[in-house]
């Protein structure tokens, strides 16, 4: 069943990949740009993964208003900002990594249910992780 791998297309064939890989502390969740060449990834284990959840709709809630930055620790470590320029976008910085990860507007209804899915999935292997070392 893992990794389970998602895409979510916008109207103008941008791609974002969501995958939910096994991990020994239980699951991560990756998100790449297949359509954009030399573009980072970002990865999130489940922590991170449910408050970016709710970042999301904290921004669709917020605009056209600003939204202070969110972070979440631990080694995925990760902060999350809304950016309102030429493009309104979720932009997810972590350390180590080349850019930022930015998420257009026109993602964010999309990804916020998959992650919804993701969230279930994350959470039950981590809790086969628990079992496993017990």
């Amino acid at each position: 069943m893992f990794p389970r791998i998602r895409e979510i297309t916008d109207a103008f064939g941008a791609r974002l990949r969501v995958s939910v890989e096994s991990h020994p502390s239980g699951a991560l969740v990756v998100f790449d740009r297949p359509d954009r060449k030399n573009y980072s990834t970002a990865v999130l284990d489940h922590y991170g993964v449910e408050v970016f959840c709710g970042y999301i709709m904290a921004a669709r809630l917020a605009l056209p208003n600003d939204l202070a930055d969110e972070f979440v620790d631990g080694p995925f470590a990760a902060r999350f900002g809304l950016e309102r320029g030429d493009q309104v976008a979720l932009v997810m910085k972590q350390i180590g990594a080349g850019h930022d990860f930015a998420i257009p507007a026109p993602f964010w209804d999309r990804l916020y249910a998959e992650l919804c899915v993701v969230i279930a999935h994350s959470r039950e292997l981590g809790r086969r992780a628990a079992k496993r070392l017990q």
